[in-house]
């Protein structure tokens, strides 16, 4: 298949898209080293701006990329999917969203198409395993010799930056679990939430990418040259190990749920049966305070100067003995 190879251009900005939406333009030579001679390109990485309208005008231009790759770069996101036409594997795939993002600390995806001589990338948001990629290869710190090989790179960056969230997420959750033991768990159900919010966003995508490289490594094997093949395992044993990492951590954060909750009512329960002496203990003096208020004759003491006192010491009294009563059943 014959792919023009267009020369670097000095102009182009990995964050500001040229007028064609194209963010970077990159030559490798066979070696796996970056050049900005095209003529000794062995494959090509683009990336683009999917939201760009000159982007999304140059990929549905592009005659190299058979019609099905066209149409699932510019469609709307229905999520991950990995699939294989004629000799180009292309999908969508989570990543972690830059921190100068406008929507920092969450998953943005990326898409892309390979085949053995040329990568195309886009992205909407700024993602951190695309743009630790770019550096290395600015750098010239790590060599790729295939599209292959930096898919599977920034493949491996974005399921490093997921285990990193899941370990922050680990010692808050150790932090939470702490506090709820040393019984200073009052303003914790909100971080609770908050990570178990993470957890489900991290872990659904980590199922999904699981179930993904599991059936490109099953479905697709004979299909797909030995070193793609090889990359899909790789990838797969990775995202399930961090899926279990995952099931984990949900799982201790709906003890610790739980156990938040059992200390909330019992709480709440004390709070009700303090309610429940406190009325138990009044209502004597309720209805003495009741009887000797009613607008009738015949009520005793009426014309005693020390009757006041006398209702008021018998209403404590009384309100005593229930309490001592209470008291004495052992439950307070």
């Amino acid at each position: 298949m014959n792919i023009a190879l267009a020369s670097e251009e000095n102009a182009l900005s990995p964050y500001l898209p040229d007028e064609q939406g194209l963010f970077f333009l990159y030559h490798f030579t066979a070696d796996g080293l970056r050049t900005k001679d095209a003529a000794q390109a062995h494959w090509t990485w683009r990336s683009y701006q999917i939201s760009d309208m000159r982007a999304r005008q140059a990929i549905a231009n592009e005659q190299a990329l058979p019609a099905p790759v066209r149409e699932a770069f510019l469609i709307a996101s229905h999520g991950c999917h990995i699939d294989l036409e004629d000799d180009w594997l292309y999908g969508d795939l989570p990543d972690l969203r830059h921190d100068y993002s406008a929507e920092a600390r969450g998953l943005g995806h990326f898409r892309f198409a390979l085949n053995d001589r040329m990568l195309i990338g886009a992205r909407k948001q700024p993602l951190q395993s695309v743009d630790a990629i770019r550096k290395a290869v600015e750098n010239g710190t790590r060599k790729f010799r295939s599209p292959a090989e930096l898919i599977e790179a920034v493949m491996g960056q974005s399921l490093d930056g997921m285990a990193a969230e899941l370990g922050g997420l680990s010692e808050t959750l150790d932090g939470i679990e702490d506090r709820i033991v040393c019984d200073a768990w009052h303003s914790e159900r909100q971080a609770l939430v908050d990570a178990r919010r993470q957890l489900v966003v991290i872990h659904r995508q980590m199922a999904t990418l699981t179930s993904l490289f599991w059936h490109l490594d099953h479905s697709h094997r004979n299909d797909l040259p030995d070193p793609v093949n090889d990359m899909a395992a790789r990838l797969s044993h990775r995202a399930h190990t961090l899926y279990h990492d995952g099931e984990q951590l949900q799982a201790r954060t709906r003890l610790l749920q739980d156990e938040l909750m059992a200390k909330l009512t019992m709480q709440s329960n004390q709070l009700l049966y303090i309610l429940s002496v406190m009325t138990a203990v009044l209502l004597p003096m309720t209805i003495i305070s009741g009887l000797f208020g009613m607008n009738v004759g015949g009520l005793p003491l009426l014309d005693s100067p020390i009757g006041f006192w006398v209702v008021t010491a018998v209403s404590l009294l009384v309100a005593c003995a229930v309490y001592l009563f209470v008291r004495r059943l052992g439950r307070v």
